[in-house]
């Protein structure tokens, strides 16, 4: 497919289906649901220097979702017949939405396996989250997982990043987790301009030193974000890239997953594409998951850097 050069846009990601050049744009087809990411809402207690997803104390773009919306989804995938999948929830800072443990209880219940990303800090270890994650794990054990954020192995460069004490503070509650026997994995960044396997031999340094069950050179218990520079000069995927690149769609995140957002003054919830991207129009497919599972067009930046260039997936 080539476009008419007088037709293209002067900009990158301006046309659903070709790119600058005229190319054929690179889509992704759905191919099953393994992840329903919830996102409950963009306000967090700590504001990082490079947030993947733009959150902070005063942000609220995103507002929280309820324990009833929520379960909505939890419906719908009944009614699809979709089976039992991976109910994860991300942020912001998830154990700042008052219904948090409540929507984990809700999936887990209707047998689904549940993921929560967190720092950690206060806002999980207050003494009402933490008894509600000690019910949560005695009644349905290793179902329920946690992902805690540690940018780097490093004090002084995790604290670099979101600020001076929060690693202090994560390591807290990361001790605690580990003390219950909480399921566990990591996820940092590669920000640094470190080797992989640099990176991976200073958190397994770190992960001996606390006492943690982790082996650092597994892609599952050690996730690597591949970082996504908002000012780089990024190329568009076209339909020959999967070749010249090796990439095989069906890897790509969005063909096994979707995230539900609640905007600020929406009536209702919408399901996204995406994770990393709540605020683009061109990912939002309205209120149902029904009508979500269909092909993506790999028309943002995002899409190159994080997950076809960079190899990212949050749901490694």
């Amino acid at each position: 497919m080539t476009a008419n050069p007088d037709d293209l846009p002067r900009e990158k990601f301006a046309h659903p289906d070709v790119t600058a050049k005229g190319e054929a744009r690179a889509s992704v087809d759905f191919r099953r649901l393994e992840t329903l990411w919830i996102n409950t809402g963009t306000l967090c207690n700590i504001e990082c220097a490079h947030c993947y997803i733009h959150s902070g104390p005063t942000e609220d773009r995103l507002a929280y979702i309820t324990r009833e919306e929520a379960a909505r989804y939890l419906d719908e995938i009944d009614e699809l017949g979709l089976g039992a999948v991976e109910i994860a929830f991300t942020g912001g800072e998830p154990f700042m939405n008052p219904d948090m443990c409540a929507m984990a209880e809700d999936a887990l219940h209707r047998g689904h396996e549940v993921l929560i990303l967190t720092n950690a800090m206060q806002p999980m270890m207050r003494p009402r989250v933490r008894e509600g994650l000690l019910d949560l794990k005695s009644r349905f054990g290793q179902r329920l997982r946690l992902r805690i954020s540690i940018d780097h192995h490093l004090e002084e460069t995790h604290d670099r990043e979101r600020g001076t004490g929060s690693y202090a503070r994560t390591i807290a509650g990361l001790r605690w987790l580990a003390a219950h026997a909480f399921p566990l994995s990591i996820a940092a960044r590669t920000a640094w301009g470190e080797a992989e396997e640099v990176m991976r031999a200073g958190f397994s340094s770190l992960f001996q030193k606390l006492g943690l069950n982790l082996d650092a050179h597994d892609p599952a218990s050690l996730i690597l974000f591949p970082e996504m520079d908002e000012a780089a000069d990024v190329p568009e995927i076209t339909t020959a890239c999967w070749n010249i690149l090796h990439v095989d769609p069906a890897q790509v995140m969005c063909a096994t997953s979707r995230m539900v957002v609640k905007r600020k003054g929406a009536q209702e919830p919408s399901v996204i594409a995406c994770t990393l991207l709540p605020d683009d129009p061109k990912f939002d497919f309205g209120p149902r998951l029904c009508d979500a599972l269909g092909r993506v067009k790999l028309n943002h930046r995002h899409c190159a850097t994080f997950c076809v260039l960079g190899g990212g997936s949050c749901t490694a």
